[in-house]
């Protein structure tokens, strides 16, 4: 790829990335918020500001292998009545507010292509920008979804096993990064997601 091209992609890739990593992570924060944990809005993460919540190694890990992450916000399950219930359901808000997103861009592409009622300058961008918001935010829901600390699959995982059980799988959580590279480079992951996504893109594009 030559550096025009990268450019242009990266012009196209980033709004919708920084917006769905975003959505992502208020969704987490907003959720805990509504469970009891004052956490996330005390640290200023219930807000839409990308900075708030970009994690640059996630960000730099999506331009090189397209698959990427944001800074996790901080999550006090002491607050919730139900400890492990309110994580798990912390924990699926993120991918919930992804496929929402996915399936809002979705609606928006066929919108912007019957109605064109914007100069092909600015709807030929707006389109490819809205086409990679539906990609990206199916990919971030199903790669979120895989049960590796410290992914929110994970998390589910551990609201779903007995008490002991879940203790012991966090003890996994310091290694994930490493499991995830690994998985990542041997094209386990591709593998096991991959159809997926292409399959949940082409259905909402179709």
């Amino acid at each position: 790829m030559d550096i025009n091209s990268f450019i242009q992609q990266l012009v196209i890739l980033a709004p919708p990335l920084l917006f769905a990593l975003t959505f992502h992570e208020l969704a987490h924060g907003y959720v805990a918020w509504k469970l009891g944990d004052p956490t996330a809005k005390n640290a200023g993460r219930l807000t839409m500001n990308p900075i708030r919540h970009l994690d640059p190694i996630g960000v730099l890990a999506f331009i090189i292998m397209k698959i990427g992450w944001a800074k996790p916000v901080p999550v006090n399950p002491g607050y919730f009545k139900d400890p492990r219930k309110g994580m798990l359901i912390v924990a699926l808000a993120g991918p919930v507010a992804n496929v929402f997103m996915a399936a809002a861009s979705a609606l928006l592409v066929r919108i912007f292509l019957m109605a064109q009622f914007l100069p092909i300058v600015i709807l030929e961008p707006v389109v490819k920008m809205l086409v990679a918001s539906v990609w990206i935010n199916v990919m971030l829901a199903v790669f979120n979804c895989l049960p590796i600390p410290p992914l929110d699959g994970s998390k589910v995982l551990m609201g779903l096993l007995p008490p002991e059980a879940a203790r012991s799988y966090a003890q996994f959580e310091r290694y994930g990064f490493i499991v995830l590279l690994v998985l990542f480079y041997s094209g386990v992951i591709d593998k096991v997601i991959g159809p997926i996504i292409s399959f949940a893109n082409n259905l909402l594009l179709s």
